[in-house]
């Protein structure tokens, strides 16, 4: 079986390398854009609605992966699978950000942990009693 992803958008931000880019979204104050590509905008109706999305999307500069990896090169060596690393199987990666508002197809966003001109797969609202979200919660540009 094959599994082709075609990208929804693109990430715009400040991070350009891997080297100096925060590891993760907690770890994170970055701010940056997501434009999502005109044919897919209509689906962003009501996402404002939400304080925090998840965002999945492609690790287009990764090459090749290891099943057994050190967590940032080092320590003891484990599994891909219990590591974020970029180095995977499939290369995909997942965020979560705070949704800052929206601008017509583009998401201005923080906390950002993905490299400027990243493919965007998917974006889904983050549901949980760790973040407020709902109607009334979300914010504007």
């Amino acid at each position: 079986m094959q599994v082709i992803y075609t990208p929804i958008g693109v990430m715009h931000c400040r991070l350009k390398d891997p080297k100096t880019a925060p590891r993760f979204y907690t770890e994170s104050d970055v701010e940056g854009t997501i434009e999502i590509y005109p044919e897919y905008a209509q689906g962003l109706a009501n996402l404002d609605e939400y304080r925090y999305i998840v965002v999945l999307f492609h690790f287009h500069r990764s090459t090749g992966y290891d099943l057994m990896q050190r967590r940032q090169g080092v320590g003891e060596m484990r599994g891909v699978f219990s590591l974020c690393s970029p180095n995977r199987p499939n290369s995909i990666g997942m965020s979560v950000l705070r949704l800052l508002c929206i601008e017509d197809n583009v998401l201005h966003v923080q906390n950002v942990d993905i490299l400027d001109g990243t493919p965007i797969l998917d974006i889904k609202p983050y549901k949980s009693t760790d973040y407020p979200q709902g109607p009334g919660q979300g914010v504007d540009c």
